[in-house]
């Protein structure tokens, strides 16, 4: 199973709402509202602070200067206000539990660097439950492209119609129908508007249903 991180496992919505606007901030842009920022997030940070900039994004300069400030101030405040939503916890110790006897593995697959990846999976207690966290800039794309997908079926011996991939928005899903894998989507996440662009085959309203989705 491949986990997406913000949106999924944790919700990091503020975090990345303040580093955003500290860097329109710092490049002398006006600020944006929290909801229009949250729904820009899942494709990465140079995408995320190009749809910040909207009309500007095709000024390279600018569009640098902002990912470059967004990524020093988010590496500083990641965990100011980020927390694993309520049940997550419990549902991957669910899911691990509940593999019928055959070893199920569960990994992270996020657009989000892997550095800050990894930090917030540690700090928050979430390490235990995963064998892999990778990154956007793990490999040479990112989400929805498969090549992280496939590279971390292939590291476990794993045939795509195996695994199943879990996320909140339709990065996530297209990610896994590209890779030939099942598509499980969540609700509750940052943008489960964009799931009417690409149907999984389940949706699930908690971590609870997730847990009980795979028992």
């Amino acid at each position: 199973m491949i986990f997406d991180l913000d949106g999924t496992l944790i919700d990091s919505r503020l975090d990345l709402v303040h580093s955003v606007n500290a860097a329109l901030r710092h490049i002398e842009r006006p600020e944006l509202p929290a909801d229009v920022i949250a729904s820009y997030v899942g494709d990465g940070a140079p995408i995320l602070i190009q749809r910040a900039l909207a009309g500007e994004a095709s000024d390279e300069e600018l569009v640098r200067k902002g990912l470059q400030f967004f990524l020093s101030y988010y590496r500083e405040h990641k965990l100011d206000h980020t927390t694993v939503y309520e049940g997550v916890k419990d549902a991957l110790a669910e899911i691990r539990r509940s593999s019928n006897g055959f070893p199920r593995t569960m990994a992270v697959l996020s657009n989000k660097p892997v550095g800050p990846s990894q930090a917030i999976v540690e700090a928050l207690g979430l390490g235990s439950f995963f064998t892999q966290v990778y990154g956007g800039n793990s490999f040479s794309t990112k989400k929805p492209n498969p090549e992280g997908a496939r590279k971390m079926l292939e590291e476990n011996g794993v045939r795509p119609e195996q695994a199943a991939i879990v996320g909140d928005s339709h990065v996530d899903v297209e990610t896994g129908r590209n890779a030939g894998m099942w598509t499980v989507a969540v609700n509750y996440g940052f943008a489960p508007h964009t799931l009417e662009e690409s149907l999984p085959d389940v949706r699930v309203d908690s971590p609870c249903d997730l847990a009980q989705l795979f028992a």
